[in-house]
C-alpha cells in the first residue's frame, strides 16, 4: 500500500465490469442510508420533538418500561387545543361546538398519521435498514478482504524469485477467490433490486391510504360545519337588551370591592402612603422564597410515564434533586416527580 501511495507503484487492476458493479453498489449504499434518514424526517418533521422522543425512549428503557411514547403529531396538538377551548366556550355556542367538532377531527387525523408512521416503518424503513445491516455490510466485508488479498499478491509478485513460487501462486488463487465472492455478492444484490422497488411501492401505498382516510375525515367535518352554518343563519337573530345601570351611593362606608352594589365607599386617596403600600402587596405575584431552589417552566410538559411531573408554561417548581445532566426532580402543588432540564429555567440552583 505504501509503495502504491508513496512510490507510485502500479497495483493489479480489476476489470471494468467489476468496477462498474462496485460503483453501483456504492451508490445503492449511499442512497439507502440517505433515503432512510429523509423518510424519518418526512414522517416526523419537528427536530425538537424527535430529540425529545429519543430522550424519553432512553429514559423508558432505563426504567424498564415497555410502552414508549409516540411522536406528537401536529394534528393531534391542534385538536387538543381546539377541543379544550371549545369545551370552555361551551358547546351551546356556535363557535364552541364547531371547535369541538374540528378538534375531534384533528385527533382522528393524528391517529391516521400514526398509522402512516407505523406502516412506512414496517414496510419501507425496516427492510431498507435490513439491507444496510446485512447485504451491504457483507459486501463491504468482501471488498475489504479482496483489497487485502490484492495487496498481498502484488507484494509477493514483486518479490518473485526471493520467495517460493508456490506462495505467489497461493496468493493469486486467494485473490481470485475473494474477487469471485465479492463480484457474486454485488451481482446478486443488483439483480434483486426489484425488492427495493417493492418497498418503494409499499411507501406509496401507505401514503395513498393516509390521504384517502384524511380526505374522508375532513369531508365529514366540512359537511358538519356547513350544516352548522346553515342552521345558525336560519335562526332569527336575538336582539341585545341592555340591563339597567346600577345606581351607586358613595355615602356608604362599605369597603367591599366585589361586584356591583347600590352603595359603595369612596376609594382611598391615591396620594396616601397606605394606598401605594397596599397596591404593591396586591400586585405582588405570589412566589417562592428566594433562598429556596426553584425553576420556571418555559413550556408545557405533559407527563407520559409514571413518576413524571406535569406543569404549564410559567409555573414555578421547587427543585429537590438533580437526577442526571438531563433530568430534575421537583415539587409543584404538593406533587413530586421528574421532568427534563431543557423545559425549565433555573431561578435558584440546587446547593452543591
Amino acid at each position: 500500500m505504501v509503495s502504491e501511495k508513496v512510490g507510485g507503484a502500479e497495483g493489479t487492476k480489476l476489470d471494468d465490469d467489476f468496477r462498474d458493479l462496485e460503483r453501483k453498489v456504492d451508490v445503492t449504499s449511499k442512497a439507502v442510508v440517505e433515503v432512510i434518514s429523509k423518510t424519518s424526517e418526512y414522517l416526523q418533521p419537528n427536530p425538537a420533538s424527535r430529540a425529545k422522543l429519543s430522550m424519553l425512549n432512553t429514559m423508558s428503557k432505563i426504567r424498564g418500561q415497555v410502552k414508549n411514547p409516540g411522536y406528537p403529531q401536529a394534528e393531534g396538538l391542534l385538536g387538543e387545543c381546539m377541543s379544550k377551548y371549545g369545551r370552555e366556550l361551551g358547546e351551546d355556542t356556535n363557535f364552541g361546538a364547531a371547535l369541538v367538532d374540528a378538534g375531534e377531527t384533528m385527533k382522528r387525523l393524528a391517529e391516521v398519521k400514526d398509522s402512516l408512521d407505523i406502516d412506512v416503518k414496517q414496510n419501507f424503513i425496516d427492510p431498507l435498514q435490513g439491507l444496510c445491516d446485512k447485504d451491504l455490510r457483507e459486501i463491504q466485508h468482501h471488498l475489504k478482504k479482496l483489497e487485502g488479498r490484492r495487496l498481498d499478491y502484488d507484494y509477493k509478485k514483486k518479490r518473485q524469485g526471493k520467495i517460493p513460487d508456490e506462495e505467489v501462486r497461493q496468493a493469486l488463487e486467494k485473490f481470485h477467490e475473494s474477487k469471485e465472492v465479492a463480484e457474486t455478492s454485488m451481482y446478486n444484490l443488483l439483480e434483486t433490486d426489484i425488492e427495493q422497488v417493492s418497498q418503494l411501492s409499499s411507501l406509496v401505498e401507505s401514503q395513498l391510504q393516509y390521504h384517502r382516510q384524511a380526505v374522508q375525515v375532513l369531508e365529514e367535518l366540512s359537511d358538519k360545519l356547513r350544516d352548522r352554518m346553515s342552521e345558525a343563519q336560519s335562526r332569527p337573530r336575538r336582539e341585545y337588551i341592555p340591563k339597567p345601570k346600577p345606581i351607586f351611593d358613595f355615602g356608604d362606608n362599605n369597603h367591599s370591592n366585589g361586584g356591583y352594589s347600590t352603595s359603595m365607599a369612596p376609594p382611598p386617596s391615591r396620594n396616601s402612603e397606605s394606598f401605594f403600600h397596599m397596591a404593591r402587596l396586591s400586585f405582588r405575584k405570589p412566589g417562592l422564597s428566594p433562598e429556596q431552589p426553584s425553576c420556571k417552566a418555559l413550556y408545557d410538559f405533559e407527563p407520559e410515564n409514571e413518576g413524571e411531573l406535569g406543569f404549564r408554561e410559567g409555573d414555578i417548581i421547587t427543585l429537590t434533586n438533580q437526577i442526571d445532566e438531563n433530568w430534575y426532580e421537583g415539587m409543584l402543588n404538593g406533587q413530586s416527580g421528574f421532568f427534563p432540564l431543557n423545559y425549565v429555567e433555573v431561578l435558584v440552583p440546587l446547593p452543591h
